[in-house]
């Protein structure tokens, strides 16, 4: 069963949200409020219609390196699935190759598909994890997000200063605590490769 309101485009929803806010969606500064907010949503939402695992085909590069690579401080945009508001923050991104490695370029990419979705924090830093280790089946990967929630920033408990730290390790990262170390204090140096 079809109503209305399924048939209704995101700008016709975004009218009538300004509407139920009291707002008047014909005064000036709100006439293209409607049409600006849709393309706004599904720019932050075209994750959902993106494959993180096509990201990274044609970016997998047979490697004899064994070592850690590391790419950090990632900026990611997301929003809260809860309240429909900005989460901001870096992502940090480690792993031991076995033969093949990503290209740099798209570790940072694979983030935007994740982050680019109505999200949570745990669930974005989990799935960048599992994909990493999906496409080239290293020795082990380490992600961590650190990221302010403007949910609450600026609503309920409003702490402006808050921030979330979330992390997903698999393989040698969860199992030795030497490597995870490594990585952990990396990301915590100011440059993290003495540059």
């Amino acid at each position: 069963m079809t109503t209305e309101l399924s048939k209704a485009t995101l700008k016709e929803l975004m009218h009538e949200v300004l509407l139920r806010l009291g707002e008047d969606p014909q005064r000036d500064g709100l006439l293209k409020t409607p049409e600006r907010a849709e393309r706004a949503l599904e720019f932050l939402t075209r994750g959902h219609k993106e494959c993180p695992d096509k990201i990274l085909q044609g970016a997998l590069f047979d490697v004899s390196y064994d070592q850690m690579v590391i790419v950090k401080d990632i900026e990611m945009f997301s929003l809260c699935e809860h309240h429909m508001l900005p989460f901001i923050g870096k992502v940090h991104i480690a792993y031991l190759p076995k033969g093949k490695v990503i290209g740099l370029s798209k570790m940072a990419r694979l983030v935007d598909v994740f982050a680019r979705r109505l999200q949570v924090q745990e669930r974005l830093t989990t799935q960048i994890a599992e994909t990493i280790q999906r496409a080239i089946n290293p020795l082990g990967v380490g992600v961590v997000v650190e990221a302010r929630h403007l949910c609450m920033m600026m609503r309920g408990v409003e702490k402006q200063h808050s921030s979330a730290i979330t992390s997903a390790m698999l393989g040698a990262f969860r199992e030795e605590q030497e490597t995870r170390e490594e990585f952990l204090s990396l990301i915590r140096s100011k440059n993290g490769n003495g540059f």
